[in-house]
Order: C-alpha cells, then sequence, then structure tokens
C-alpha cells in the first residue's frame, strides 16, 4: 500500500518537517543519533539532519525511503535509511540519542512492541518524541490518520503514558491544531503530543 502511496513524483506529506518536531527537536542532545520511525519520504530525517544530527530513516516502503535519499542529495545531507517493518524490528541497547515518531499509526500489540523498546534503545538522557492523530479526529473536516475502520490505530495521551512509564514527561497533551502537511495531512486536526527523556 505505501508503495503505491508513494509511487509519484510528488511528496505526498510534503518536504519539510513536522511542526512539532520542529519546535522541539532540539530536546535531542546535539549531534546525536536519531531513529525517526515509519519516515516514508524522510522530511523529518532531512530536516534533522539539516540541523546536525545523525538520521536514521526506517520505514516499511522502499519506494518512499528512497524518494528520502532523493531529498537529502537535493538539501546537501547525508541520512542512513532503511528499509523494516515495526512489527519486529529491532531497535538495539542504547543507540539512540533520539527516537522520532511522526503518524506511526500502529495497532495496538505493535504501538505496545515498539514502546517497550524505545527505553532500552535511548542513551541516557535521550529522548521519544511523538505525535499521533487521535480517535477525535474522526470527529473533524481535516484530512489525515487512519480510517474510521482502523480506530484501533488512534493513539492516546493514556496510551503514551501507560506503556512509556520510565520516561520523565517534559510534554503530554491532547490539543486541537491546524496541520499543512502536503495533500494528506491537512486542516484542523486532533492529535496528542508527547516528548519523554530517559534518566541521565
Amino acid at each position: 500500500m505505501w508503495n503505491e502511496r508513494y509511487n509519484e513524483a510528488e511528496y505526498v506529506f510534503g518536504t519539510e518537517p513536522n511542526d512539532f518536531l520542529k519546535a522541539q527537536f532540539a530536546r535531542i542532545p546535539v549531534g546525536g543519533r536519531v531513529l525517526c520511525l515509519a519516515e516514508g519520504e524522510g522530511r523529518n530525517a532531512v530536516f534533522l539532519a539539516e540541523q546536525g544530527y545523525q538520521a536514521t530513516a526506517m520505514d516499511l516502503s522502499e519506494v518512499g525511503l528512497n524518494k528520502a535519499k532523493k531529498l537529502a542529495l537535493e538539501r546537501g545531507v547525508d541520512i542512513t535509511t532503511q528499509v523494516a517493518d515495526l512489527t519486529d524490528y529491532q531497535f538495539g541497547i542504547e543507540q539512540w540519542d533520539g527516537i522520532v515518531s511522526i503518524w506511526a499509526h500502529l495497532p495496538p500489540k505493535i504501538r505496545q512492541y515498539v514502546h517497550a523498546q524505545v527505553v532500552p534503545a535511548l542513551n541516557p538522557g535521550g529522548v521519544f518524541i511523538v505525535e499521533a492523530y487521535t480517535k477525535e479526529q474522526l470527529k473533524m473536516d481535516a484530512v489525515g490518520g487512519p480510517p474510521a475502520s482502523q480506530k484501533e490505530r488512534f493513539n492516546s495521551i493514556e496510551n503514551v503514558q501507560a506503556e512509556l512509564t520510565q520516561l520523565t514527561p517534559i510534554i503530554g497533551i491532547e490539543k486541537q491544531r491546524t496541520i499543512s502537511e502536503g495533500k494528506r495531512h491537512q486542516g484542523l486536526s486532533a492529535v496528542v503530543q508527547f516528548i519523554g527523556r530517559k534518566a541521565p
């Protein structure tokens, strides 16, 4: 599905970074290694590389990651890409200074599997940054998020906090905000935003 979705010249979510990440990226230790989950066409990883981070973009879609490489080349930065599936992806132990999950909408069991790996995978003082749609998105006129038939994929602050108790919360909120990211994320939207830090 994602290979088909990304198989066009246009960047379907745009080429600019997610607003929340752009506002908060500096919480990640300077120059650190950052893993971007379900990174698609690479806009967030490329932005982080532009800020001096060692960014790895992982995604299920080889087509999306090829576009990520193209964007990095155009911007004059290097990123690492990795075609992988979050259902069995191994994050490693103390490998990352930052892990970024932007719009990675997963079934509950896979989300819990991912969250269980975040804390061990972060270096001491490392940061996990999340933005995802909540089920309130189904009441909005905006474009974006899982369909109603997959409402179990929406996230919430309750889920994140319950599954990441070992991180110290810096930001944890559900809110409405206007999003403009390519043609697939547009309008006043319902989101959860979370940032947590591993103890130094």
